[in-house]
């Protein structure tokens, strides 16, 4: 795999949020959504420089509190941007890294945990919930570790998200919301990873029922379509095909490898293969949004295209994805095990 632009985005600090084109735009700071992320892609890169680098960022992120302030620029945090989903992402990564074998990233990821959960269970909505939720899953297995909170907190979590898909639902409707929007495939992702802990049936058939709904709409055409950020998805509306952005075809790619992982069920695999090929080309544009020439990811498919832009969000999501698909199709073992290349 292409981990070229990887380095060229990443300076001392971390990784730097946008660009234009493939111009690292450093005057767009370094936030703690994409460090998080960066951190999974090092850590499956088993690249123990990188996973240190981006380790620290989130380690000088952390508050005394346990929250995480979101973006730095010029050596400043600016706090009005200090998301849920920021704190359930970082929560997630330092969960991911707290069991790696990089002695000093697995105890920097240690101790931000151990300040983090006590405040974990402030978070309010679902995406971040369902982040933290996966996080806390993981935490009940770690060694050492101390995890009757942690099976507390995910407890409430999941018990909060069955509870807002049963007032949702409808006919037709299979979904926790009025309106579906952004990293959808995290919630019965999320789901789906503490039924494997709890064995919980019921939480088992909303993971189900609810990723079920999104594939029925999403890969009606034989090839993933995601909502577009033009208005999002509004209950008994059509679904806006643009801006489509990778961090949505990531987390399908997610949501399907969990539910295969804890079903087995080929259909799983079959479309989270689908769901990847989304970036070289299988969408709605007929466009790559993979630059073979950069090793980065154009930022959005619109309209007229794709935006050229390559900033850190894409790029992460399309190594992410692929790092993972790389590895499910060689634990399936399949005849189709070397359908994506080593260098993408």
């Amino acid at each position: 795999m292409d981990y070229q632009y990887l380095e060229k985005v990443t300076d001392s600090t971390g990784i730097i949020q946008f660009a234009v084109l493939d111009k690292p735009n450093l005057k767009s700071g370094h936030t703690v959504d994409d460090n998080a992320r960066a951190l999974l892609v090092a850590l499956n890169k088993e690249d123990e420089r990188l996973a240190l680098l981006y380790a620290r960022f989130l380690k000088d992120s952390q508050r005394h509190d346990g929250r995480w302030r979101n973006l730095k620029v010029q050596e400043r945090y600016l706090t009005d941007l200090d998301s849920g989903d920021c704190q359930g992402r970082a929560f997630l990564a330092c969960s991911i890294a707290a069991s790696c074998d990089l002695g000093e990233v697995n105890k920097l990821a240690r101790g931000m945990l151990e300040k983090a959960l006590p405040d974990i269970s402030q978070l309010e909505f679902p995406r971040s919930r369902a982040y933290a939720l996966l996080g806390l899953v993981r935490c009940t297995k770690l060694s050492n570790y101390e995890s009757g909170a942690a099976v507390k907190t995910a407890q409430e979590f999941c018990d909060d998200l069955v509870y807002i898909y049963d007032r949702s639902k409808g006919r037709g409707w299979y979904w926790f919301e009025d309106k579906v929007t952004y990293c959808n495939g995290i919630i019965p992702q999320a789901l789906f990873a503490y039924y494997s802990l709890s064995g919980n049936r019921r939480v088992r058939n909303i993971a189900r029922d609810s990723l079920a709904f999104l594939c029925d709409n999403l890969f009606d055409e034989g090839y993933l379509n995601i909502v577009g950020n033009k208005g999002w998805w509004q209950r008994g509306k059509r679904i806006p095909r643009y801006d489509q952005q990778p961090v949505d075809a990531c987390s399908m790619v997610l949501a399907l490898k969990e539910a295969y992982l804890v079903t087995g069920e080929n259909k799983y695999l079959e479309l989270a293969r689908l769901a990847w090929e989304w970036y070289t080309g299988k969408n709605t544009n007929q466009a790559s949004l993979y630059n073979r020439e950069t090793g980065g990811c154009y930022d959005a498919l619109t309209p007229q295209g794709v935006n050229l832009n390559q900033g850190a969000e894409a790029l992460l999501s399309w190594l992410y994805s692929s790092q993972l698909m790389q590895s499910l199709e060689s634990e399936a073992g399949g005849s189709e095990a070397a359908a994506i290349p080593t260098r993408c």
